[in-house]
C-alpha cells in the first residue's frame, strides 16, 4: 500500500473535569494538552476515538 491516509488532530478542550473514559481518549490519540496535535493513520478505531471526544478535538484531513 502506497501512501497510507493520515490526519491531524489537534486537542482544543480541556480534561479538566472530563470522564476517566474521555482522558484515556485522549491519551490514547497521543494528545494531553491543550493545543496538541497529533497526526494519525486513519483507520475505522481511531475514527471511533475522535467520535468520541470529538468536542474537545480539532481533525484535519
Amino acid at each position: 500500500m502506497a501512501g497510507k491516509k493520515t490526519i491531524k488532530v489537534t486537542q482544543i478542550g480541556s480534561s479538566i473535569g472530563r470522564s476517566k473514559e474521555q482522558r484515556a481518549t485522549l491519551v490514547g490519540l497521543g494528545l494531553n494538552k491543550m493545543n496538541k496535535t497529533s497526526v494519525l493513520e486513519d483507520t475505522p478505531s481511531i475514527r471511533g476515538m475522535i467520535r468520541k471526544v470529538s468536542h474537545l478535538v480539532k481533525v484535519e484531513e
